[in-house]
């Protein structure tokens, strides 16, 4: 299914657009046709680059505001028609450190998005992107949307927060919302800086300066992927469907690799790469959730999902991307 065809025309606003995930999204919408506005911070920590949409500058709206300040969001939501509200703090880390701005933006921010919605766009579709880390340490695997909710940290808890305000409105106000639990996404424009976003991120800038790849713990730990395009398809065809309305869907793959493998897998794909095993950081080890890989079924089931980019090839894209676009990313060791 082109889910993309459905959006020519369409007025589109992706919080967290100079994102990752979001200037993936932003580049297919144009390509579709569509009137996309972004929305960014651009704070340093969050991963907003406007490098990300370098090929596409100047063909979307730019707003850089906080998804924090409600009379901004309340003006950019009117006369929208699709809302992906992307924007969120993502680090687990800073999540423990500053746990009432995590608050702010994953769960009260969230709120007030909802509540402008409900008084000014009551006829928007929003897809909230939401994460597996809520359910914590699995009891089982993979794990389906049955499986008992225990976040680890902050966020697990305010990005659940965030996700239930979308669903209840649904529910109550018939404001048109579905939630996408993404597990590991990686791709080209990820934040490769540190490991706020995603710890394949530091992996690569790792390997692409000639450092070792650190694995924590024993490196046994089990993860699944998702390429970034693959995510994209799935946020456009919950955004069109009706059946999606409401519900809750987990995202994931069939390939299901321990992290040891996938740093050498990596370090395969660059001269002189290798990785260490180290010990994992006290503090990381607290909020550590074991083997973790998702039961996707739901998803395929009622959207006819599936992700279509091996690990393999993702990795060797992704890779590709960072040795040719480095200097836009992070600061060349000295």
């Amino acid at each position: 299914m082109n889910s993309s065809s459905e959006f020519q025309k369409k007025r589109v606003l992706i919080t967290g657009g100079l994102g990752f995930i979001g200037s993936a999204l932003a580049r297919t919408l144009v390509a579709a046709g569509a009137e996309v506005t972004l929305v960014d911070s651009l704070i340093p920590e969050y991963g907003g680059n406007l490098f990300n949409i370098e090929p596409i500058k100047d063909k979307v709206r730019i707003n850089i505001t906080d998804v924090r300040d409600p009379f901004a969001m309340e003006y950019l939501i009117k006369g929208q028609e699709y809302l992906f509200n992307l924007a969120g703090q993502t680090s687990h880390m800073d999540s423990m450190h500053n746990p009432h701005t995590d608050l702010d933006i994953n769960a009260a921010a969230q709120l007030s998005i909802l509540e402008a919605c409900k008084k000014h766009n009551p006829t928007i579709k929003i897809v909230f992107a939401s994460t597996r880390q809520l359910y914590g340490k699995p009891e089982y695997l993979p794990v389906d949307e049955a499986h008992p909710i225990r976040p680890v940290d902050v966020n697990g808890i305010n990005k659940l927060a965030g996700e239930w305000y979308h669903i209840l409105y649904n529910n109550v106000y018939g404001i048109k919302a579905t939630a996408l639990r993404l597990t590991n996404t990686y791709g080209p424009g990820m934040r490769v800086k540190d490991a706020r976003q995603t710890f394949l991120g530091i992996w690569m800038r790792n390997l692409v300066e000639g450092k070792p790849i650190l694995v924590f713990g024993d490196g046994l730990q089990l993860r699944d992927f998702n390429y970034v395009d693959d995510v994209v398809d799935a946020l456009l065809l919950a955004a069109i469907s009706e059946n999606a309305n409401g519900e809750i869907f987990n995202l994931g793959s069939s390939e299901v690799v321990n992290l040891k493998d996938l740093a050498a897998q990596l370090g395969n794909m660059h001269p002189g790469g290798r990785y260490d095993i180290v010990p994992f950081p006290p503090e990381r080890k607290a909020i550590d959730i074991g083997d973790y890989y998702s039961d996707f079924a739901k998803i395929r089931n009622a959207l006819g999902w599936t992700p279509k980019i091996e690990l393999k090839q993702g990795l060797r894209l992704s890779l590709d991307y960072y040795l040719q676009h480095h200097k836009h990313y992070w600061e060349q060791a000295q």
